[in-house]
């Protein structure tokens, strides 16, 4: 489009409308359907009218005259439309010079963005990379176990005469790469429209994807309706202790070892790796349902315990209630190793909390195990259960309470 002898504005405006064309042409947003409708009345007001209020969107795009001040539908909506073009963009970035629309949060209008080549004081330094925020928590996770691997020496995967133990001589016979799997969790925005400076962020253990809050802000919009996708996951700093002491396991092996969230794991990649999770139980995402599908264990509603589904026996977590104070407490981590539909060895190191954490790491790596844990481990499948004694986050104490074979 030739933009000569226009103004800033009006350059402004041209670019704005062709891109809106573009994205109608490539049906982005639908050939028709309420996303569509939304898209048309929001586009047509222009990059620079004041903000649509949920009332108008309501009465002008879903025929509800009458409507309190407060509309879920309206917000859905918005939240699926923003979805719609930021995925459109990511996956297919703007060249430089090109305009791109967007529906900035905490308010209900198209806005418009120039992406221009970047000046030479904006440019990355040589071998920079720039990591969009969800990716900066799995970093410091790859960073960790760079370090880890790093200062590790020596080699673990000599033999029993070297400090291996019967936890990971079936890891080290396998011919597959190895996932290093690392509990993460999801975080949701909830931005007031009127008041977004007010927004907070929120982990729900019901939602752990997109995805979850999609349908959520379909089934719950009174509940939901303020929710938004911002992009962000999380890994609680505590894996780091574990990591130390499993990291070192696995670098003296010739295997590749690639590092993952537990978000990003799949059903196909059982189907080609073996895979090491570590975290906490809450954080397991599809291997829970692997996992506790042949165990004669299960997880509790609040992840805080751990159930024998035979006896019907609990082992329940109280460090969130004294982690504050110096009171003893007792944490409870979770070891176990099978194979998985697909072929897969699955190896977990977990707990309830993170004091768990911080006990297990070093009874999984140590060339001794208690003798109950040896020789379940030595026939085949198998999990087990530690009681981890702490105070104020200090793991000072740890009892094998159960070692058990399984499917």
């Amino acid at each position: 489009m030739d933009t000569i002898g226009m103004t800033g504005e009006e350059s402004s405006n041209a670019a704005y409308a062709a891109e809106v064309q573009r994205l109608r042409a490539e049906g982005v947003v639908g050939q028709s359907g309420r996303l569509r409708e939304l898209f048309d009345y929001l586009a047509e007001r222009g990059p620079l009218a004041e903000p649509a209020t949920q009332a108008e969107i309501s009465a002008a795009v879903f025929g509800q005259a009458e409507t309190d001040s407060d509309d879920a539908t309206v917000r859905v909506y918005i939240h699926r439309l923003r979805k719609k073009l930021d995925d459109h963009y990511l996956a297919n970035p703007p060249v430089e010079g090109q305009a791109q629309v967007e529906i900035p949060s905490g308010i209900y209008a198209l806005r418009l963005l120039q992406h221009e080549a970047p000046s030479a004081t904006e440019h990355p330094a040589k071998g920079a990379v720039v990591l969009p925020r969800r990716q900066f928590a799995l970093l410091l996770a790859a960073l960790l176990l760079l370090a880890a691997l790093v200062f590790a020496g020596g080699s673990w995967w000599g033999g029993r005469g070297d400090g291996g133990n019967a936890i990971w001589d079936p890891l080290e016979r396998s011919e597959r790469p190895v996932l290093l799997v690392m509990g993460d969790y999801y975080l949701f925005g909830e931005i007031d429209p009127v008041f977004p400076e007010d927004g907070r962020l929120i982990r729900d253990f019901r939602v752990n994807s997109p995805e979850d809050l999609l349908r959520l802000q379909e089934a719950d919009p009174e509940r939901y309706g303020n929710a938004e996708d911002v992009g962000l996951n999380y890994l609680p700093f505590q894996t780091a202790y574990a990591l130390q002491s499993v990291a070192p396991l696995l670098a003296a092996t010739d295997k590749p070892v690639e590092v993952i969230a537990a978000s990003e794991l799949t059903s196909d990649m059982l189907n080609t790796h073996d895979v090491v999770y570590l975290g906490l139980l809450s954080g397991m995402g599809l291997l829970e349902e692997v996992t506790f599908a042949g165990s004669t264990l299960r997880i509790g509603d609040s992840y805080d315990e751990i159930i024998d589904r035979e006896s019907g026996e609990v082992w329940m977590s109280d460090e969130a209630r004294r982690l504050a104070s110096p009171a003893f407490y007792r944490d409870y981590a979770y070891l176990a190793r099978y194979n998985a539909p697909g072929g897969a060895l699955v190896t977990v190191v977990a707990s309830e909390r993170v004091t768990g954490l911080r006990g297990i790491g070093p009874i999984v790596a140590g060339g001794v195990l208690p003798p109950e844990l040896e020789d379940t481990a030595d026939d085949g499948a198998f999990e087990a259960l530690f009681q981890v004694t702490g105070q104020q986050g200090a793991d000072l104490s740890d009892r094998l309470i159960l070692a058990r074979s399984r499917e």
